[in-house]
């Protein structure tokens, strides 16, 4: 048994979630803007409080560990890593692409044939997007990278499967992405409360960060070589 508190502010959007054994206990978010740092303390005193006076101790913080906004990033760390340093909690990073997909598959599975591809985009402006490519397993197509979206882009899937785009960066490249293959799915964005299958399958696996030391992947990946794109 595992209770999970869930931390994410990887866009403008900011979402806390609790979940005991995948069952979500408490949620709360805020899509009207980038105000993770008025809205996520508060968001997340309530879970506690809510968790706390159910008498259910947590056992771990799970965090999107991006890609994504800079600074959302970096205040939703900071705020896992403070709470696992000050109530003894193991740290999850759950990667934000894949968390992207989690309510596709979870709500939307029937549109999927059983060769399609998932694409989760990011917006980091211009014509670029983070992006990956996923199929029906979650499984790895095609890493993570920062992509500028043209015509060409995507093709070489595209001739072979029908693939889908959602995530904030999605719908500025529909008019690029001009495919008979290509689908394009709204109002798809990385909640907290959609957490909990990917924080709890890394509780199971004993796969916990190390709260020192770990950054999320804006630092590790991107800001090297284009960081005006995560300003």
């Amino acid at each position: 048994m595992s209770c999970i508190l869930h931390i994410e502010t990887s866009t403008k959007v900011c979402s806390v979630a609790a979940t005991e054994d995948g069952m979500v206990l408490f949620e709360k978010e805020d899509k009207s803007g980038p105000s993770h740092a008025v809205q996520l303390g508060v968001f997340v005193d309530e879970a506690l409080s809510f968790v706390d006076n159910h008498g259910i101790p947590f056992d771990a913080v799970a965090v999107s560990c991006g890609p994504g906004s800079y600074t959302g990033l970096r205040i939703g760390v900071s705020m896992a890593k403070g709470l696992c340093y000050g109530r003894g909690l193991k740290l999850i990073a759950v990667p934000t692409l894949e968390l992207l997909c989690v309510p596709v598959l979870l709500y939307q599975e029937d549109l999927l044939p059983d060769d399609a591809l998932l694409c989760p985009m990011i917006d980091a402006r211009r014509m670029e997007v983070y992006a990956a490519l996923y199929d029906r397993a979650l499984r790895p197509v095609r890493p993570t990278a920062a992509d500028i979206v043209d015509s060409e882009t995507y093709r070489a899937y595209l001739d072979e499967h029908p693939v889908f785009f959602f995530g904030d960066g999605a719908e500025k490249c529909r008019a690029a992405i001009s495919h008979p293959n290509a689908h394009f799915l709204p109002d798809v964005c990385p909640l907290a409360k959609n957490m909990g299958p990917l924080a709890e399958k890394a509780f199971a696996a004993g796969r916990f960060e190390d709260v020192a030391y770990f950054e999320p992947f804006y630092l590790k990946e991107f800001v090297a070589s284009k960081p005006k794109k995560l300003l």
